[in-house]
């Protein structure tokens, strides 16, 4: 009789959690402390507002990361790392060591191979690729 293995159902959570794109640089960026939302933006190479709205969402929901709104004029609002999130600290130190022994400089995927939006959905991109095709049709705004 072969031995069967289960994957544990909250690994495979933190996993997927942490390992969505965009996450790590999130969490990596925070364990230094507070940054704004343009901050988060403007480090973070090729996000787009979509994505990092989407993901500080995710992380907030998780209590990874706490929204902070400080009552200045105008409101800021700022993000900064639970203690659960500050807790991701040494696993993500890891995987960094991890990365620079065995990980490699090339990004995984050019953003020049695909002039299209990397937010769009499938059908966006199939419309957007067919209104390129055709000369002399204007594209709606």
């Amino acid at each position: 009789m072969a031995l069967q293995r289960a994957l544990c159902a909250r690994f495979h959570a933190a996993v997927e959690l942490v390992g969505r794109r965009w996450t790590g640089a999130v969490i990596q960026l925070l364990l230094h402390g507070r940054m704004r939302y343009a901050e988060l933006r403007g480090a973070i190479p090729d996000i787009s507002d979509r994505m990092l709205s989407e993901r500080l969402r995710e992380l907030e929901g998780e209590a990874i990361l706490a929204r902070i709104v400080v009552p200045e004029t105008p409101v800021r609002v700022e993000y900064e790392l639970t203690e659960k999130g500050r807790a991701l600290e040494r696993a993500l130190a890891e995987i960094g060591k991890w990365a620079e022994r065995w990980g490699t400089d090339q990004p995984t995927r050019s953003a020049a191979a695909s002039p299209l939006r990397d937010n769009a959905s499938p059908p966006q991109r199939r419309a957007e690729r067919s209104r390129s095709a055709r000369p002399g049709r204007r594209a709606s705004a």
